[in-house]
């Protein structure tokens, strides 16, 4: 008789470390407390980002446009976000709060209360239709190879999934599936999809269910 494989190594930190829900974009402006006017000036900057996509699209967000749409210097807009990306994603950052609250304390199958294979069948199509909604401005805040697995908010949605996993498959590797599951997930794939090749959402969702359903085995249960 063989011997038993060796467990898979669990991470170092639990997967629902309240520290992952910090976001931030990794500029001065993610301390807790901001000045008044500093938080006045962020509020103004992400009011002017945001007219301009709604006006142009995310492509037409730049740094240049944004002083110029909110009638401040250049260099104001840096100091606030850093680049382009930390604006962008400050401007996503009140949607990905939303989802998270939904994931995590929001009614099931989404949030707590359902069975885990039911949560990531529910997490992965919100993630879907989440993505469609923004798509433009994901893309356009897609972060550098060197720091798309290393972001705040993309950590958290990985490390929950992978939570689920341990729950629903505890046998395998949860770590390396979780990466494996996000990349179905990805917003340059879901553009390549829905947008070049016309594929609707709901055939994803489709094709989300029935990933989890055969990685977890639990297609062979219903």
């Amino acid at each position: 008789m063989s011997a038993a494989p060796p467990p898979f190594p669990t991470p170092q930190e639990p997967v629902d470390h309240p520290e992952l829900l910090q976001l931030g974009t990794g500029t001065q402006d993610d301390e807790p407390c901001l000045r008044a006017d500093a938080a006045r000036n962020r509020a103004r900057l992400l009011e002017a980002a945001g007219r301009l996509v709604a006006e142009r699209g995310a492509e037409a967000v730049t740094m240049e446009a944004v002083a110029a749409e909110a009638c401040v210097g250049k260099g104001t807009v840096f100091r606030r976000f850093g680049d382009r990306t930390g604006l962008l994603t400050a401007l996503l950052d009140h949607s990905e709060k939303k989802f998270q609250a939904a994931f995590l304390g929001g009614p099931p199958p989404l949030g707590p209360g359902a069975p885990p294979v039911e949560r990531l069948r529910a997490f992965g199509c919100a993630m879907l239709r989440r993505s469609a909604d923004e798509l433009e401005l994901q893309l356009a805040a897609e972060p550098g190879a060197n720091r798309r697995h290393v972001v705040p908010a993309r950590r958290v949605l990985r490390h929950h999934m992978e939570m689920l996993l341990r729950q629903a498959v505890p046998e395998a590797d949860c770590e390396l599936l979780s990466h494996t599951l996000m990349g179905q997930l990805d917003p340059a794939l879901i553009h390549h999809l829905t947008r070049q090749r016309g594929i609707p959402l709901s055939r994803l969702e489709v094709a989300w269910i029935d990933l989890v359903d055969r990685v977890t085995c639990a297609g062979t249960a219903r």
